[in-house]
């Protein structure tokens, strides 16, 4: 029981309580997203969101393993969302050290530590997304910017 009360309870801190009213699987759109969090209620939210829309998501609860996860992977994300505070590196030091990995992967901050806005967009990332917000608008800006990415390939 206490597992369903942390999943509400982070479902109402992200989310704040609004769910999403997007298509599901199968909308002809598929990406790759690494959630790096040290909450893993809100690592299993994010991923449930994110694969009800035909994403593939890969978590990490700490800055080191975000690195690794993104050394290793063959086909790279189309996107990172980063959480701040967390154990070892935190995501400003962990985004710097992903760009240098691969500066074109877009890193989309999300944090309730309004304070770190500026450092996080300095260190690379593209936005910064202050919680509490809705887990759908992210999954919308996330198909948004993978539609964008996709027209000016096939320019």
């Amino acid at each position: 029981m206490r597992d369903l009360d942390q999943v509400f309870r982070a479902n109402a801190v992200v989310t704040s309580g609004i769910t999403s009213h997007l298509p599901p699987r199968g909308h002809g759109l598929s990406g790759r997203v690494i959630v790096v969090d040290d909450e893993e209620f809100i690592r299993d939210l994010y991923r449930s969101v994110f694969e009800s829309r035909g994403f593939t998501v890969f978590s990490a609860p700490n800055g080191e393993e975000a690195v690794k996860l993104l050394r290793t992977m063959k086909f790279k994300p189309d996107a990172v969302i980063m959480d701040h505070r967390m154990p070892g590196k935190d995501g400003i030091e962990t985004t710097r050290e992903m760009l240098k990995i691969d500066p074109w992967v877009p890193v989309i901050f999300s944090s309730a530590d309004e304070s770190v806005r500026e450092k996080a967009l300095e260190a690379g990332a593209v936005s910064f997304w202050s919680k509490p917000f809705p887990v759908s608008l992210l999954v919308d800006a996330m198909v948004d910017m993978m539609r964008a990415r996709r027209r000016q390939t096939n320019e």
